[in-house]
Parts: structure tokens; sequence; C-alpha cells
């Protein structure tokens, strides 16, 4: 097979598993909120966290790697103004998706901790909970367009 297009299909790929995980796992998270239910919480969090480092984690990680192969092969200058609008706006989902993770296994071990007290959610977990969803917004904002500007490669001003 061709290495530019193995590379092109494994970075293609890639932020398919990154950007699906990511919609799938928080319209789960959310269904989840809605029903109130402690059991549901506790065991939707716990299926996101381990999405989280067995999709996400190496997508997220794949995708930069690919993507300078991807730019050396194509014999792009690395400061074209739409990859560097690209590499800030992956930067911006990064910097999103760490504290939505950590907030993840927070909230997973709070559900937890109510589940085996029979209490209910602390106050503490419907704030991460808050937080986690208004960070994901700036993070499918962003990642949303990087996928515009890989198909359109715009000629931008600097």
């Amino acid at each position: 097979m061709d290495p530019y297009l193995t590379l092109k299909y494994l970075h293609i790929l890639s932020s398919t598993v990154l950007f699906g995980t990511g919609m799938g796992t928080a319209f789960q998270m959310v269904w989840a909120w809605r029903t109130g239910r402690v059991e549901t919480i506790h065991s939707v969090a716990s299926g996101v966290v381990v999405a989280d480092w067995i999709f996400t984690t190496p997508a997220g990680l794949l995708q930069p790697l690919t993507g300078y192969f991807l730019i050396q092969q194509q014999g792009y200058d690395w400061n074209e103004p739409w990859l560097l609008l690209t590499y800030a706006l992956y930067t911006l989902a990064f910097i999103c998706w760490a504290p939505v993770v950590h907030l993840q296994i927070k909230i997973r071990d709070l559900a937890g901790e109510a589940l085996a007290n029979n209490t209910p959610l602390p106050d503490q977990a419907r704030k991460h909970f808050r937080l986690w969803f208004i960070l994901g917004w700036p993070a499918f904002a962003a990642l949303a367009w990087v996928f515009w500007l890989m198909v359109n490669r715009p000629d931008m001003p600097l």
C-alpha cells in the first residue's frame, strides 16, 4: 500500500474515532444524568472513562503524529495560516479534554461512593458534571473547525 495513503487513512480514521467517541460518550453521559439514577450515572461514567483510555487517548496521540508526516509528505510549509490555526484549535481541544477526563473519573468515583453508601449524589458531582459539560463545547467546536480546515485547506492571510 502507498505510504501516503496509509498515513492519510490512519489520520482520517483516528480523527473519526476521536470525534465520534467524544460525541458518543458525551451523549451517553448527558443521557445518564437525565435519569438522575446514581447507578446509571456510575455505570455510564465508568464506561466513558474506559472509552477515553481505549479510544480517545490513542486516537488523540495518533492525530498529531500522522498529521506531522502528512505535512512532510505533502511538502506544506509548517507556518501556513490554516495549519497554524489547526494547531491552535487542536491544542484548545486538548486543553478542554484533559480536565474532562479528570472530571469523569471524579464523577465515576463520587457516584460509586454514593451507590455503595446508598446516598444521593453529592453536590460536588453535579458541579463536576456542569464543568464537564461546559468544557465539552469548545472542544467539540474546535475539532469541528479542524475538520473543516483539513477538508478545505483555505488560503488565509496571517
